[in-house]
C-alpha cells in the first residue's frame, strides 16, 4: 500500500524509506498553427460621409462579425463644424453621421446592437433625444446605455456610438 502511494505521488524509493522526489512528465501543448492576433482579424473603417476623426482614432473598425463605431457628434460632414442648436437636432446629425460611417462598412445602423448616448444635461435632454433616437430605431431598437457627462469634444451636447452586427 505504502509503494502505492509513493507512485501515486511521483516519488521512488531509494533506500531506508527514503524517497527522491520526481517531477511529472512535462506537459507538451498541442502544435495548433500559426498564433493568432486580434489584430490580424481587424479592420478600421474610414467614412467618406462622415465628419472627419478629431483624433487619432478610425471612424469605426470591423472585428469579429461586429463593427465598432467610434463616438459621433453632432459635426457636419462638409464643414467639421458643430450642428444643431437642439439635444433633438445633435441627435439626429450624430446618428446620421454613424448611418455614414455604417454605410461605408457595407452595413446599416438598423443592425446596431447597442448604441451609448452620451449626454452633457442627461435631465434636461433626455427626452428630446429619445424622440429624435425613435425616428431612427422605430421597431426593435438596440439596446443603449444613457450617460451622463462633464463636457464633450467641441462643445456638444451629446455624442453616440453604436456597435452593429455584420452580415455573414
Amino acid at each position: 500500500m505504502l509503494a502505492q502511494v509513493r507512485r501515486s505521488l511521483g516519488g521512488e524509493r531509494v533506500g531506508h524509506g527514503v524517497q527522491r522526489y520526481r517531477p511529472p512528465a512535462p506537459h507538451k501543448p498541442r502544435d495548433r498553427g500559426a498564433p493568432t492576433t486580434v489584430s490580424q482579424h481587424r479592420e478600421p473603417v474610414t467614412a467618406i460621409g462622415a465628419p472627419a476623426a478629431v483624433g487619432p482614432y478610425s471612424h469605426a473598425v470591423r472585428a469579429g462579425g461586429l463593427l465598432f463605431c467610434s463616438g459621433q457628434i453632432p459635426l457636419d460632414p462638409d464643414t467639421n463644424e458643430l450642428v444643431g442648436a437642439t439635444p433633438g437636432e445633435q441627435a439626429t446629425r450624430c446618428l446620421q453621421n454613424l448611418q455614414a460611417v455604417c454605410a461605408a462598412a457595407g452595413a446599416s445602423l438598423g443592425d446596431a446592437v447597442r448604441c451609448t448616448v452620451y449626454l452633457t444635461d442627461l435631465a434636461g435632454a433626455f427626452a428630446e433625444v429619445n424622440e429624435a433616437y425613435g425616428e431612427f430605431f422605430a421597431s426593435d431598437p438596440p439596446a443603449r446605455v444613457a450617460i451622463g457627462v462633464v463636457a464633450l469634444p467641441k462643445g456638444a451636447q451629446l455624442e453616440i456610438d453604436a456597435i452593429v452586427a455584420l452580415a455573414s
